[in-house]
């Protein structure tokens, strides 16, 4: 029989303050209740901390930051304050969706008893993939339903595909759910705040097993930063995994990629399209600095080894050529990812480059 895979890695509870006797405290409260805590400074390191973690411990003092004003609502968030706290420290609690202000030194068997039973059973929020492409047209729709349909494929967790281009044209679409009925981005564009995954993706047009929230042809626009966060956020905390189709600009962009496990830039293999792609890299800054770039072959286009020279950066991959592939668009099907198919081989190399999925 063969052995059972390594359990993974136990998360810890997240702490955000800068108040040194708080944290002595917290530090210790956390300790009796058998686990050790994360601290971060802020940015993307923040907003992956505060999503994956079992529970969030915030201090008062650090409720007023812009970088925790900004995160988004989660369950399992507690303000921690030392003391009888101010009278501001209630509606601030209220503002970031805290679960319960914590007063110490009463309420520190409560607060232990609470880290003890999050660290046993602790969330486990589903992957977010983020696929953009150098220019339009490059496939890059394409390549984010046929990862969808991949990940749904290889190991069956719900997968929500997600258009974050109201203009797009709509992603259903290329999964040939362009008549089925479900709610679309203009029904959703208000939402803010915490969502329930479940119910969102229930509520969404379905075809191959994928849920796709999609621009509308009727009714084209822009897609909130909030919603879209509300949305990926909702699905993840679920355990959903998201597939994210997004301009390569934009401060939804910049907020998606913040949060994303794994980018992905598709680059045709022409020279102006290397151009627009070494535009978007440049800078330690660029939001798709990280991401991993996929070249796609064209006649009489570049090598990979050039699209890699120009970019002054490693591709991890080529997409090779899908005969069928643009057939089956104008047919209303689905890109193919069978196990030999080019984007089905291409996806489960992206895939396996997710935390925790095996090589």
């Amino acid at each position: 029989m063969p052995a059972a895979p390594p359990a993974p890695p136990a998360a810890h509870p997240l702490v955000v303050s800068g108040d040194p006797v708080l944290l002595d405290d917290l530090l210790r409260l956390l300790a009796a209740a058998g686990t050790t805590g994360e601290l971060t400074a802020g940015g993307g390191a923040l907003r992956r901390a505060h999503r994956d973690a079992p529970l969030v411990l915030v201090g008062a003092d650090a409720l007023a930051s812009a970088p925790v004003r900004a995160l988004p609502r989660r369950a399992g968030l507690l303000v921690v304050v030392s003391g009888p706290p101010d009278a501001e420290v209630w509606p601030a609690a209220v503002a970031v969706g805290a679960e319960r202000v914590v007063v110490l030194p009463q309420d520190e068997s409560w607060l232990v008893e609470r880290v003890a039973a999050a660290v046993r059973a602790p969330v486990r929020p589903g992957w977010l993939v983020a696929v953009g492409g150098a220019c339009g047209g490059a496939g890059a729709s394409t390549l984010a339903t046929a990862l969808a349909l991949a990940a749904r494929t290889a190991s069956g967790p719900d997968v929500l595909l997600v258009d974050g281009d109201g203009w797009s044209g709509g992603l259903d679409l290329l999964l040939g759910a362009e008549w089925t009925p479900g709610l679309r981005w203009p029904e959703l564009a208000g939402i803010s705040g915490r969502v329930a995954g479940p119910a969102l993706v229930a509520a969404l047009p379905e075809a191959c097993g994928v849920p796709v929230l999609a621009a509308s042809r009727d009714q084209p626009q822009e897609v909130p930063v909030e919603a879209l966060l509300a949305v990926t956020t909702g699905a993840r905390d679920s355990g959903c995994g998201v597939v994210v189709d997004l301009p390569v600009r934009g401060a939804g962009t910049d907020a998606v990629l913040a949060d994303a496990d794994l980018a992905v830039l598709l680059v045709p293999a022409r020279l102006r399209a290397a151009a627009a792609a070494r535009a978007l890299l440049a800078g330690e800054r660029s939001p798709w600095a990280s991401a991993l770039l996929v070249s796609r072959p064209l006649p009489g286009g570049l090598t990979r080894a050039e699209v890699a020279d120009l970019l002054g950066r490693p591709v991890f991959a080529e997409l090779a050529p899908d005969r069928s592939a643009v057939a089956r668009s104008e047919r209303g099907e689905p890109p193919s990812v069978a196990a030999r198919s080019p984007f089905g081989l291409l996806g489960r190399q992206l895939l396996a480059q997710l935390p925790g999925r095996p090589a």
